[in-house]
This record gives structure tokens, sequence and C-alpha cells, in this order.
């Protein structure tokens, strides 16, 4: 799972080094002000012409016939909340972390373009392969879709219920899902020792990351960041969504 209490620092350090790569644009580097939605964010003639890189990535296609488009709105992606975990009164089992646009190419290919809000604006921090997030946020209309990071899993909360939408989630918490309450049991159980401030955490190592998880499955942006550094915005992406092809 992605740090927990250092998301937000882990997103800003990211979109700075993609920044400093040339790959998207900001105020600061004296590109474009942040955009007024996620959409605009998205669809920013900077972001197109970075999707049109991204997709031609291994000669896919030539940059110039990718003809990269943004389909659709936006929409909010929540992870495991770590109040939830601790058993916070109240806690949402989920919060809203980023939210992510769909980009398609002219042969088809699929991208998921995330945006924060900073700086009085909305900017694209990372793109990643596939569209797992718009397609889960899909399948899950009517109920508040979640993933739980560790395990690659995605959920849907209708009530007092817990719902798988892939076979990660029907792995955790079978295919009739859970109650909410049980749901809770597990996560603390699996990353209650692991939160910030604990032991586990002092030492270094991503809050809420569960040791016993696949080694691929690290913290989504926090991997991202990494490969940012050694290989640009295709090392990047690839690196991100490396944890999450598994279930599609």
């Amino acid at each position: 799972m992605t740090t927990m209490n250092a998301r937000a620092t882990t997103i800003g350090l990211l979109a700075a080094a993609l920044v400093a790569l040339g790959t998207l644009p900001s105020a600061a580097a004296g590109g474009p002000p942040p955009a007024p939605t996620p959409e605009q964010a998205a669809s920013a003639p900077g972001t197109l012409d970075t999707l049109s890189r991204f997709f031609a990535r291994d000669g896919a296609l030539a940059p110039a016939a990718a003809a990269p488009r943004v389909d659709g709105a936006s929409v909010p992606v929540r992870l495991l909340s770590p109040d939830f975990v601790a058993g916070k009164p109240g806690a949402p089992v989920a919060r809203v972390e980023f939210r992510a646009s769909r980009a398609v190419a002219s042969d088809g290919q699929k991208a998921s373009l995330w945006t924060v809000e900073q700086s009085g604006g909305w900017q694209v921090v990372n793109i990643a392969t596939g569209d797992d997030e718009i397609r889960y946020a899909e399948m899950g209309r009517g109920g508040l879709v979640f993933r739980e990071p560790q395990i690659d899993a995605w959920y849907v909360q209708k009530g007092a219920k817990v719902l798988p939408l892939d076979e990660d989630a029907v792995r955790a918490v079978g295919r009739d899902g859970t109650s909410l309450a049980a749901y809770r049991e597990r996560v603390a159980r699996a990353y209650g020792d692991k939160l910030p401030g604990s032991a586990y955490a002092r030492k270094g190592a991503a809050g809420g990351y569960d040791a016993a998880a696949r080694p691929d499955e690290g913290a989504g942006v926090a991997a991202g960041s990494a490969a940012a550094g050694a290989g640009g915005l295709v090392a990047l992406a690839l690196a991100t969504r490396r944890l999450r092809r598994r279930a599609t």
C-alpha cells in the first residue's frame, strides 16, 4: 500500500520529478498554471503531447499517429483508509487520494491519468497503463469503490457490505463479499501493526505496506517516484501499473 501518512508528500515529489524531466508542465517551471478541473488538466495540450510519447513506447506506434483523447469525466480514486484500519470511530473505509481520467490512443491503447489538486488548480502527476481506476468505478455504480493496494484488490462498499470487483478481492473476502465489520477486522489484522507511528514505520518502511504481500506489490505512486529518477515517464508509468495488471 502507498505510504499512508506520507501520501501527499510522495505525490508532490512525483509531480516535481515529472516537471524536472520535462514530461509535464507546471506554473513554477514556466508552464501553464494548474487547470481549473481534472478534465481540463487531463486534456491540456502538454498532457496530450506526453500521452503521444507514452502510447508510442516500445515502438507500438509513431507518436504522431497516437492521436490521444480523453474519454469521459474523471472519477475519484479511493484507497483503504488508515483511520479505518486503526478503528477510528466513524472513519470511512477509504478516502479519495486522486482523480483519474481515461485516455485512449488511436490503436485502442488505454491509460489512466492521475490528477491532484494543488496551487489552486488540478495537475496531472502520473500516467499509468490501462484504465483500472475508471473501469472499476463504472462497475461499482451505486456504491463506494475503493482499492486495497497491498493486495491489488478492488471492492465496492454498499451499505454494510463489502463486495469484490476483481479476483484479488474474491480471494480476500469471497465471491459473496463480507460485512463491513468483518472487513475491518481483516485489514486490522493484516495492517494494524504497520500504521504511521508503528515500529514498522519507524524502521523506515512504507507505512501500511503489507510485508506478506508479493514482492511486486510496492507502493503505487512511491514506486513510480523511484522509477522517475531512473528512466522518465514511461518507466514511471510501467512501474506504477506493474502491481495491478495481474487481475485484468
